[in-house]
C-alpha cells in the first residue's frame, strides 16, 4: 500500500470519525444516595435518554449534590443532580468547595427539596437549641443534606463540638433512631422521604418546625426559603410545618455537545409524566419552571430548548 493511499484512508477515518453523530456517546450520571429519590429518578432519566438520543450510553452511579458537582469539575462525570444552594456555592468558590467551578452548566430546575428534622416525639426535643449534648444523625459529608444540619447548628449557637454527630447513610440514621441511639435525624431530600416512613411505622415522630433559623439561614445563603411540609405527609402528622427550602436541578459539564443537552433537555420536558411516576413532586412540571433561574447559567443547548418555548434564560 503506498503512502498517498494510506494517507487517504486514515484522512477517510477521521472525517468518518468527526461525522459521528454528537449524541452518540457514552455518559456518567451521578445521583444521590440509597434510600433517596435521585437513585430511582436517575435511572428513569438513563432509560428515556438512551432511548431519544441515537447511541447515547448513560451510566448512572450514586451520588450526592456537593460531591456531584465537584464530580462534574473534575471531569468525572458529565452529569449530576444538584441543589440549589450547593451549586451556586460551588460557582462561587465558597465552602465546602475550594475553588470557583466553572464547567458547570445548569439544564433543569425539577422540584423543591426539604430538609427535614425528625426527632422521636417521646424525646421531648423542642428546638435545635436542645439538641445540644444529644446524639444525632445526618448523611455522610459531601452530602448537602449534612452540609445544612451543620449550618442549622449554627445559626441556633451550635456546632459539631456541641452534639454527637453520626455521619452515616438513610438506613442507618433510621437503625439509629429506633435503636434509641439518637435523637435526631436531620436530611434533605423529597417528600415524604422514605426513610421518614420507615423510621414513622417503627415509633411516633415529630418533624421540627425549623422556620425560627430561616432568617439565619438566607444569611448564609440566599438561596434559601421556607416551604411547608403539608399535613399528613407522615403518620400522625396533623399540621403543616415548615422546614428549610431549597430545588433540585439537573446539572451538566458545560463541554457536552449543545445537540446532546438540547435532545436531553427536550426529552425531559415530553416525558414530565414517567419522572412524576417516580417522584410525583414533578407532576405539572412546565418548560417554564425547569427554566427557572437559581442562580446557574444554563447550558447554549438547554437554552435553545427553551427558546423554541419563548422563554429566555441566561446561559454562559
Amino acid at each position: 500500500m503506498t503512502h498517498i493511499v494510506k494517507s487517504i484512508l486514515v484522512s477517510a477515518a477521521a472525517a468518518a470519525a468527526l461525522a459521528l453523530p454528537a449524541s452518540a456517546a457514552e455518559m456518567k450520571l451521578m445521583t444521590g444516595p440509597q434510600g433517596g429519590v435521585w437513585v430511582p429518578l436517575g435511572g428513569q432519566l438513563k432509560d428515556m435518554w438512551e432511548k431519544a438520543v441515537p447511541g447515547l450510553s448513560v451510566q448512572a452511579l450514586p451520588g450526592a449534590g456537593i460531591a456531584n458537582m465537584r464530580g462534574i469539575e473534575e471531569g468525572k462525570t458529565e452529569i449530576g443532580f444538584g441543589n440549589s444552594i450547593s451549586t451556586v456555592d460551588a460557582l462561587a468558590g465558597n465552602a465546602p468547595f475550594n475553588k470557583p467551578h466553572n464547567s458547570i452548566c445548569n439544564v433543569a430546575t425539577l422540584y423543591p427539596q426539604y430538609y427535614q428534622l425528625v426527632t422521636p416525639t417521646a424525646a421531648g426535643i423542642k428546638s435545635v437549641k436542645d439538641l445540644k449534648g444529644k446524639s444525632i444523625t445526618t448523611q455522610p459529608r459531601g452530602n448537602t443534606g449534612e452540609l445544612i444540619t451543620a449550618q442549622l447548628l449554627k445559626v441556633n449557637g451550635l456546632s459539631y463540638s456541641d452534639v454527637k454527630v453520626s455521619f452515616v447513610s438513610y438506613t442507618d440514621s433510621v437503625t439509629q433512631m429506633q435503636d434509641g441511639h439518637a435523637v435526631a435525624f436531620g436530611l434533605g431530600t423529597a417528600i415524604p422521604a422514605g426513610s421518614i416512613m420507615d423510621l414513622a411505622s417503627a415509633r411516633d415522630i415529630t418533624l421540627m418546625d425549623l422556620s425560627g433559623s430561616i432568617e439565619g439561614m438566607k444569611k448564609l445563603n440566599p438561596g434559601y426559603t421556607l416551604v411547608t411540609v403539608p399535613k399528613g405527609t407522615y403518620p400522625k402528622q396533623d399540621q403543616d410545618v415548615k422546614v428549610i427550602g431549597y430545588a433540585t436541578h439537573i446539572a451538566v459539564s458545560c463541554k457536552l455537545p449543545a445537540d446532546q443537552v438540547y435532545a436531553m433537555t427536550k426529552t425531559m420536558a415530553a416525558n414530565v409524566p414517567s419522572m412524576a411516576a417516580v417522584y410525583k413532586g414533578i407532576a405539572g412540571l412546565t418548560p417554564k419552571a425547569m427554566a427557572e433561574d437559581i442562580g446557574v447559567p444554563f447550558h447554549p443547548g438547554a437554552a435553545k430548548f427553551y427558546a423554541e418555548n419563548s422563554i429566555t434564560v441566561k446561559t454562559r
